[in-house]
């Protein structure tokens, strides 16, 4: 069962909507001739495109015929289908067609490896996947190890027969119906997949399209450029939505290019912009130029900026670097936003409470604690219904959805300060995640992969501090006892970080490979994470930590 977008509606909010599908087609439908995604020259050049715009109308058949492809091959309400296409246009135009059909999207990050895609393969369990012609071979590989039928098209190839009969087929398409499947670190074990709605899409371009103070939307107006990645939720479930929602253009960058961005800003008349924190202080590294206020853009939307940056970035290139604080699970159900005087630059402030949201701060004990001191935030949503827009739940694991909300909170793990005026303030990651330019990294992720290396015979990984990308992964090594006589030596790092990048993206690997007698461990034997965490403070430099950070290399 298929549901039919409205053909026009200029007073519609996303909340008049079934699906995000059929938010796009009005719009679609309302401004057929202006610009939908512009593709800028550093990006067509990368990806072997066409640079330049293409339209709503353009934009609306090209989906037509995608949804009408996938409708004939079977594909429908229920299926999930892996999307492994970078940030091209090609993902927003499958993603929509199949939308359309209930079908939900599972996004796989361009740069996961054989461990990573046997894991995503098989606990999403798609049975059909779009991808780069280059690494269709890797898919099947990968879902011949995790045991699931399968099948992977490139982009622009026929959809084959569904491997099975769509789940869901008689029931309709609406706001609850999965739209999207997006994985993200886990703490203590594998990443989680995130089910999220319809109702979670459509609620981030509502709320982003209503932002007011230093970030107000022109409706039809815009021209949102970001360098994040599609498969992470701000560039799904942010930019792009707030462009489906409100109209105008999505620039979608194929990442962060420090030395074109601000050309990039220029050739796409870009007027807002997204940031990871990280960001601005590679832009600030670069001689500054009569030519850096030379842009449109408004305001930036980001968040993580280094306090000693924000004020000279804002100084220099002439826009505010807005704050917010969200989380995958929470989407905009739960963001909060600097966006209004006083912003407190260069505080780690990101906003005041919300008429939207309850929250709390709240001590070990779980005891709300006191004005300035730091507490766990927990959040839900204001009125009867506290996971209201929130994400539906963690695949196959009730159990971490239960201890997710457990008492009626979803409880973040990220510690946070509120002054006596009602500000809060990011403190620190209580969760065991290592945050590098922008990527979550679950060190015990890392940990199951450096273990399977010959030489190891165990290994934990923490984070140490980076001046350029914020965090990077070092890891503690024990070898074997018939390693003896080899610790230490550039040979068996450089080892150990190969075997890793087999397995994993180029960004979890160690940039650090510590050789030590022992593990800090608890008496129960499991890894003492607060003294790992000191040590890997400590160890860069010593004659035992090997620097590997060059092997660490974006792998095309």
């Amino acid at each position: 069962m298929t549901e039919t977008a409205p053909m026009t509606a200029p007073t519609a909010t996303p909340a008049s909507f079934a699906s995000v599908h059929a938010l796009f087609a009005a719009t679609a439908a309302r401004t057929p001739d202006a610009e939908f995604l512009f593709t800028e020259s550093v990006t067509a050049a990368a990806y072997g495109i066409e640079a330049g715009p293409i339209r709503w109308s353009e934009a609306r058949a090209e989906v037509d015929r995608l949804r009408a492809a996938y409708a004939e091959a079977g594909h429908g309400h229920g299926h999930r289908v892996g999307l492994l296409l970078e940030n091209r246009p090609v993902f927003l135009f499958h993603w929509l067609a199949l939308n359309s059909l209930g079908v939900s999207v599972v996004p796989i990050n361009a740069e996961m490896r054989s461990a990573e895609l046997v894991y995503l393969i098989g606990h999403s369990e798609i049975e059909l996947a779009v991808s780069l012609p280059q690494r269709a071979g890797d898919l099947r590989s990968a879902a011949a190890k995790s045991g699931v039928k399968f099948q992977a098209i490139g982009p622009d190839d026929a959809p084959p027969p569904a491997l099975s009969p769509a789940p869901r087929a008689a029931e309709p398409i609406d706001a609850d119906t999965e739209c999207g499947l997006l994985y993200t670190s886990g703490t203590t074990g594998r990443p989680k997949g995130c089910i999220l709605s319809n109702g979670y899409f459509l609620r981030a371009g509502e709320w982003y399209a209503a932002l007011d103070g230093a970030c107000s939307i022109r409706r039809d107006a815009e021209r949102v450029m970001t360098p994040l990645p599609l498969n992470h939720m701000n560039a799904m479930a942010f930019s792009t939505m707030v462009v489906l929602t409100a109209g105008g253009c999505l620039v979608q960058l194929d990442r962060f290019h420090p030395s074109s961005w601000l050309a990039s800003a220029r050739e796409s008349r870009a007027t807002v912009v997204h940031y990871l924190g990280v960001m601005p202080a590679m832009l600030l590294s670069a001689p500054p130029s009569p030519a850096d206020r030379d842009h449109s853009i408004r305001w930036g939307f980001g968040a993580g900026v280094d306090k000693k940056n924000h004020a000279p970035f804002e100084e220099r290139f002439g826009f505010p670097l807005v704050e917010a604080w969200a989380m995958t699970e929470t989407g905009a159900a739960a963001c909060i936003m600097a966006n209004r005087e006083p912003r407190q630059i260069g505080t780690s402030c990101f906003g005041r409470q919300e008429p939207y949201l309850d929250l709390r701060l709240v001590d070990e004990a779980g005891q709300d604690v006191a004005a300035d001191q730091p507490g766990e935030l927990l959040v839900r949503s204001a009125g009867s219904d506290p996971r209201r827009h929130f994400f539906s739940g963690y695949l196959k694991d009730e159990e971490a959805t239960r201890e997710a909300w457990a008492d009626g909170w979803f409880h973040t793990g990220d510690l946070v300060r509120r002054d006596a005026g009602g500000n809060f303030f990011f403190v620190d990651r209580k969760k065991n995640v290592i945050r590098r330019s922008g990527e979550n990294i679950s060190a015990v992720e890392v940990e199951s992969v450096l273990n399977q290396h010959p030489a190891v015979k165990t290994s934990a990984v923490a984070a140490t501090p980076d001046a350029v990308r914020g965090d990077e992964v070092l890891a503690c090594v024990v070898l074997h006892d018939s390693q003896a006589g080899k610790p230490g030596s550039e040979e068996t790092a450089a080892s150990i970080v190969a075997h890793a990048l087999d397995q994993l993206a180029y960004y979890k690997a160690p940039g650090y490979v510590a050789f030590v007698d022992a593990l800090p461990l608890t008496p129960s034997q499991k890894i003492q994470r607060g003294q790992l965490r000191e040590m890997a403070l400590a160890l860069p430099g010593q004659p035992n930590c090997i620097d590997t950070r060059s092997m660490k290399k974006r792998q095309d």
